[in-house]
């Protein structure tokens, strides 16, 4: 069943086509545009059509039509911006500026100055503080999850 669009929110509004953007693909489920903040130029931002605010509240039937996109676009900003490869990621709540589900594809080139992720990396205290993790982890995914 589609979403409405969300009252107020950029991204249903490009979907309509009542804001402009710069839309670089679009097909029944998704479209993407140009971020207009990239971190690098052809930074592109690729949206289900139906308003979802993350990963968690999409249909499972739309996954595979949003990972069908982003695989797609990964692979056209590479071939078009002759960039040595790409970031694709997406934020769920916490640093999602916009809250309409979106993934972000970014072009990147070696020495780009972008280092890994945006955030410093922890270790974990020992293998029993990260075996107790990935038990908790599994327990919320529930039996299968590792089979």
């Amino acid at each position: 069943m589609a979403e409405p669009p969300a009252t107020g929110c950029l991204f249903c509004a490009i979907v309509a086509g009542a804001t402009p953007a710069h839309v670089v693909a679009s097909d029944g489920a998704t479209v993407a545009f140009l971020d207009i903040r990239p971190v690098f130029p052809g930074h592109v931002l690729l949206v289900p059509r139906d308003h979802h605010e993350t990963l968690a509240d999409l249909p499972p039937a739309l996954v595979g039509p949003l990972f069908d996109a982003a695989q797609r676009l990964a692979r056209a900003v590479e071939a078009a911006l002759d960039a040595d490869g790409t970031f694709v990621a997406m934020n769920n709540r916490v640093s999602q500026s916009v809250p309409h589900l979106h993934v972000h594809i970014v072009p990147r080139r070696r020495k780009d100055g972008l280092r890994g992720f945006f955030w410093p990396r922890q270790r974990y205290a020992g293998d029993a503080e990260m075996a107790a993790t990935a038990a908790r982890i599994r327990a919320a995914v529930g039996p299968t999850a590792v089979e």
